[in-house]
């Protein structure tokens, strides 16, 4: 897969919660688009096509991208507030994937734009059917400028 091919960028510094995450979109069949970066600072890296990104078609924007809050380098509301600021990447659906539940938080996600805000789920089962849930949506279903 090209850094061109990516349908999901998937921004989450946790291993073990990535891995869950990966695991749950391939059993939902959308591995094969995922791009997992580990920080805020890579993640804007790849939309900006800057460091080992440089060359990627900055044309081809991902179809969805799945943020945490709680990254080292730049913050995952950092990232979501830069993004939904630039008119050129804008549209692009941002889903916050997180393990916290404050208020605060969530109100200002979607101050800043965030499209979605998931709580991650304790419990396996659950977890696994909110992520097959996210991809069914926001790939499948959802309608997004080219």
């Amino acid at each position: 897969m090209s850094f061109d091919d990516v349908e999901i960028l998937f921004a989450e510094d946790s291993l073990d919660d990535a891995m869950l995450t990966m695991r749950a979109l391939k059993k939902s069949g959308f591995a094969n688009t995922v791009h997992h970066v580990k920080d805020g600072a890579e993640a804007l890296n790849f939309i900006y096509g800057k460091g080992e990104y440089a060359g990627r078609d900055l044309k081809k924007h991902p179809k969805l991208i799945l943020l945490d809050l709680k990254m080292p380098k730049i913050s995952g509301l950092e990232v979501l507030e830069k993004i939904k600021s630039d008119p050129e990447f804008k549209s692009i659906p941002i889903v916050i994937l997180t393990s916290s539940k404050e208020d605060p938080d969530i109100q200002k996600c979607y101050a800043l734009g965030a499209n979605s805000y998931i709580a991650k789920p304790v419990e396996s089962d659950n977890f696994f059917e909110a992520i097959k849930g996210i991809g069914l949506y926001w790939i499948i279903l959802s309608q997004l400028p080219d």
